[in-house]
């Protein structure tokens, strides 16, 4: 099941036939989904309490390999989100991109 996925949508497909098979859709839904994202969010956020910046780029293999789940698991919650409200999360960045570039133009960095 895992092998195939290259992409988001194969990620949500995944993600898809992964909670079906355990019906467990019926609880993803948008609060739950955003609430259990932030949860994770959280769990990530807590690896680099109080390290200095120098620190956060040179995680232990440990550490790392425990931020690589935790960003998995945000990522993962946030496409289940996505998926559930409909929303194109590809076509959501680039809009909120070009969006920010009117917002903050290059030349007045």
């Amino acid at each position: 099941m895992t092998t195939g996925i290259t992409d988001l949508d194969s990620l949500r497909d995944a993600l898809r036939e992964f909670a079906t098979a355990r019906d467990w859709r019926r609880f993803h839904t948008p609060k739950n989904l955003a609430m259990a994202m932030i949860v994770e969010a959280a769990e990530l956020v807590e690896h680099f309490q109080w390290l200095t910046p120098e620190q956060s780029l040179a995680l232990p293999d440990a550490t790392l390999a425990d931020v690589r789940d935790e960003v998995a698991d945000t990522l993962i919650y946030l496409v289940e989100l996505a998926d559930a409200l409909g929303i194109d999360p590809i076509a959501a960045a680039r809009d909120k991109i070009a969006k920010n570039a009117i917002k903050y133009p290059a030349e007045t960095s």
